[in-house]
Formats: C-alpha cells, structure tokens, sequence
C-alpha cells in the first residue's frame, strides 16, 4: 500500500538532468527525497511537499527515497508542447509526451516504414548497472563508437532517475537514450522496444544499441517472477529487426545467494527459455573453480545460441580507469568493483565481444 504524508523541504542535497534529491523532515525525522520538476514542479526550501513514503517504509536499497508527489502551494506550468503518448498510463502521474514514432514527430516518416537494424549490434544485460561496464568493454577496443541506450520498463519507469545515464551522456560516451514502453524520459520516446531500437537506429545514428532495465530490478526467487525476463524478450526483438543481438551475462561472486552464484539463474532463464532467436553470448576467461563454473553453467544454455570465449586483459584496468574518467559510480546491488569484480568483468567481456561485430 502507498504511505502517503507531508515534509518539508529543508535543502537541495544534489540533481542532475530531469531529477532533485533533497533533505526533508518528515514527522520530525530527516529524510531523503527525490522529485522530478517536469511532472511536479522544482520544490524549494521552506516548501511544504507531498510525498509517498512506500520505499523509505521497505527499506530498499535501490530507490529509498520519499518520492515528491507534488507541491500543492505551487503547481508546475501546463506543457506546451505536442505529444499524444500517455506513459505510466492512469497513474496520478501520467506522461503526456511526444512519441518519436506517433504522427506529429518530425521522425515519423522515418520511423513509419523502418523495418531493420541493418545489423547492428545490440548488447543486451539483465541489471541497470551493467550499462557503464558493458561500455567500459566496448570503447576500450573501438574508441569512439556511437552507443544509445534503450530503456524498457521493466525497472524504474522515469529515466531520469538514473544518475549514470546523466554522467555517461555528461562524459559523451553515451550518445542518448531512448525510453519504450511506459518510461519515459528519455531523448526520445517509442511506443515499444521495437521501435526504439529503430529509432536509435535511423534517428540517432547508433552503431550500437544496449538495452538493460532501469534502476530497481525485482525479483522473487522464482524461476519466471523477475523484472528481468525483458532481455530474452530483447533478444527476440533485435533478432527479428535484424540486429545482432549480444547477451550479456549476469554473473556473481559476491552475491550471498545461491541462485545468483556464478551465471545467475535471471539469465539462464531469459536466454535459455525466453530467448527463442539466437544471440552471441560471451563467456569471460575467468580464472580457477569459479571460471570453470561459469563455463560448466555456460554450456547448458541452448545450442541456437553461440558462445564466444573472450579474453579479459586489460578489462579491469579500463573499470577502474573509466569510473574515475566518466564520474560514474560502478556498484551492483550496493558492491563495487572490489566486491564483485567478476561482475563487471563479465560486462566488460560483453562489451568487448560487441567490439569485434563492428
């Protein structure tokens, strides 16, 4: 159930393109908060804020905030805009915004008979965090290579809650975002993964296009009930337009449980089961037991899939160097690189993989 009360704004802690995150006090108690000033206006010190709670009263990890439901002495202005695409549809919150591929875009007629990817590759991950490893990989063997990320909704639904997209297009190494489904926020918007793809394509020149969820995964410890399956469904949707697609593995040392030891059973589910057209699948040279398990595991993933082996020199120097060069923070369920390295090790070899399609 939604917990609803009201705060007040005590200061601005930081933002980045699209969000604020502040101090209130709640009930007496400091919190976090986030807001989004398109859709409720740029609260202000001193501001008294409605706010959903829910997150801060589960405690999670990923998205505890008190998030900004409005600011009812002061409304943000009517859009002024075109745009016939309602996102996060019937919710209080509701996106009214222009569909790169809905009639009155100016990229309409582009996107009106496009119908294939002409190739191109696209990297495909299970977890929001695997997007700045996935480019640290790529860009280290082909520098300068054009990248859009594409947003489905199976995480977080607003795109600017991701403060690495921010930094990653702040340090040029993305070249944009693309939001689908019920997201929104990002540089263009599509009805639907599909044409996002073909909109990253034709409209913003990809040579490469990544798709991985937004923040806030979920999952249930079942075999089917997690946010994840979207990159089986990814891949189905690049092999159809005729991409290339590249399934990155999710892998871990680091987590506690089981079922995420080694290739986590997320992708051997969405690229074992769901995945019906084939994709190249990258498997990191990783080291001792730990590597063989990884392969053992590898092996099991169907025949129509093609597993390349991929060298890992070099990967870890290029995290380290890049996190520190991009400003971005490389952490999967709250470990860092040292935590998880084989992680984002496994990104980076996915990464690197797509490098050698180009």
């Amino acid at each position: 159930m939604i917990r609803w009360r009201k705060g007040t704004v005590q200061g601005v802690r930081r933002e980045w393109p699209g969000a604020v995150e502040l101090d209130v006090t709640i009930d007496g108690q400091g919190a976090r908060a986030l807001a989004y000033p398109s859709l409720v206006g740029r609260p202000e010190p001193g501001d008294t804020v409605l706010l959903n709670t829910g997150a801060l009263a589960l405690g999670l990890g990923t998205g505890g905030y008190a998030m900004v439901v409005a600011v009812p002495d002061r409304l943000p202005p009517d859009p002024d805009g075109p745009g016939h695409l309602v996102k996060a549809r019937y919710t209080p919150l509701q996106a009214t915004v222009l569909g790169a591929d809905e009639q009155d875009s100016p990229h309409h007629a582009v996107l009106a008979d496009a119908d294939d990817l002409d190739g191109m590759p696209v990297l495909i991950a299970d977890l929001h965090s695997a997007l700045p490893a996935l480019l640290s990989g790529l860009l280290l063997d082909r520098p300068g290579t054009r990248v859009v990320y594409v947003m489905p909704d199976g995480g977080a639904l607003p795109a600017w809650f991701s403060m690495s997209i921010a930094q990653l297009k702040a340090a040029g190494v993305l070249a944009g975002s693309v939001t689908t489904g019920q997201s929104f926020g990002g540089d263009l918007e599509t009805v639907t993964v599909h044409t996002g793809l073909l909109a990253a394509r034709h409209v913003l020149a990809a040579d490469v296009a990544i798709v991985a969820q937004g923040p806030g995964n979920l999952g249930t410890g079942t075999r089917w009930g997690f946010s994840g399956v979207t990159a089986g469904e990814a891949v189905n949707a690049a092999a159809t337009l005729n991409g290339r697609p590249v399934a990155s593995l999710r892998v871990s040392s680091g987590d506690a449980r089981e079922r995420h030891q080694g290739i986590s059973h997320h992708s051997l589910t969405a690229y074992g089961r769901v995945a019906l057209a084939p994709a190249d699948i990258p498997v990191p040279d990783l080291p001792g037991p730990f590597g063989a398990r990884v392969a053992a595991q590898a092996a099991t993933l169907p025949d129509r899939h093609h597993r390349a082996a991929i060298a890992l020199d070099g990967l870890e120097e290029a995290l380290r160097a890049d996190e520190t060069a991009w400003g971005v923070r490389m952490s999967t369920m709250g470990r860092r690189i040292d935590g998880d390295l084989e992680y984002f090790l496994t990104c980076a070899a996915a990464g690197r993989h797509t490098a050698t399609l180009l």
